[in-house]
């Protein structure tokens, strides 16, 4: 009798088998047998220090080697050369102007969007905490928020005339609203089996929300708050180009007057610059309040 037909096993049956499916615990960048993802494409997993420095270099340098070529190519006033951009934004920091302006519409966004925050925290924990206040609060929102906040300006110029009281509220008119949804829809994310838990535990309403409800939501509501502070320079550019004594908005539309692109581009990389540097503050806020949440 053969050694098959004893069945025992043969020689050949010691090797590993080969299957093209994958086994349970295997990584998730493989995309077969011997063959891995590479990092560029792997799913949220960590690129090697030596990738992430490589892709961070091209990001901010591929943006400037591109314009530096589209400006000595071409004669176009919207793509001034880097060196007149600088030489522009030198001599408005030199005069002390480019200060005065980058402050004063740092002032008004700071100003405009805390009172919005204000408003919108607790608005925003309510609602997506009690199915009341959303009710309550819910449809008058998805309402407004509609309405363009620029369309305003006529109103708040009418009611406060030419001071700082209009272009502090088009900032909050202009986030207010989508602060407190973004909000509520972070709370609305705690999951439900962490709020039965603290429940079965013996905490009670205000201990939940206090120990469940709003810890969990903190990373959330900065990252909206992140989100969001772009949307108040927007409204500070428009509300100084309307009306404004100093400003980065009236700055622009002065140089518009006189064609001076390079100056103007001066001022949109000092306010990219300025947004930057709120951005990684929030950001590190964030990490050093919930750990838990680093990206």
């Amino acid at each position: 009798m053969s050694t098959i037909e004893r069945g025992e096993p043969s020689p050949s049956s010691h090797a590993p088998l080969r299957t093209s499916m994958p086994r349970a615990g295997t990584p998730s960048g493989r995309l077969g047998v011997g063959r891995r993802t590479p990092h560029f494409w792997r799913i949220r997993e960590e690129l090697p220090p030596r990738l992430r420095t490589i892709l961070v270099v091209v990001s901010l340098t591929a943006p400037i080697a591109l314009w530096f070529m589209v400006s000595n190519l071409t004669e176009s006033l919207f793509t001034p050369t880097l060196t007149d951009i600088w030489s522009a934004g030198w001599e408005l920091a030199a005069s002390g102007q480019l200060q005065d302006d980058a402050w004063a519409s740092t002032r008004r966004v700071l100003i405009g969007f805390s009172l919005s925050l204000l408003v919108a925290v607790p608005l925003g924990l309510g609602m997506g905490t009690f199915k009341s206040i959303e009710a309550l609060f819910e449809p008058f929102i998805g309402l407004v928020r509609y309405m363009p906040a620029t369309a305003f300006v006529p109103l708040l110029l009418i009611v406060f005339g030419l001071g700082e009281e209009p272009k502090i509220a088009l900032i909050f008119i202009g986030t207010v609203f989508f602060n407190t949804l973004m909000i509520a829809n972070i709370v609305w994310q705690v999951p439900t089996e962490l709020i039965r838990v603290a429940f079965t535990l013996g905490g009670g309403p205000a201990t939940v929300f206090r120990k469940v409800i709003f810890p969990y939501s903190v990373p959330g509501m900065i990252d909206a708050a992140r989100v969001n502070l772009a949307a108040s320079w927007n409204m500070v550019i428009v509300a100084e180009l309307l009306a404004a004594n100093e400003g980065s908005g009236l700055r622009i539309i002065r140089m518009q007057r006189g064609l001076n692109t390079d100056t103007i581009w001066a001022v949109l990389i000092v306010i990219g610059i300025i947004g930057l540097a709120t951005d990684l503050g929030l950001r590190f806020a964030r990490n050093r309040i919930s750990p838990w949440s680093q990206e």
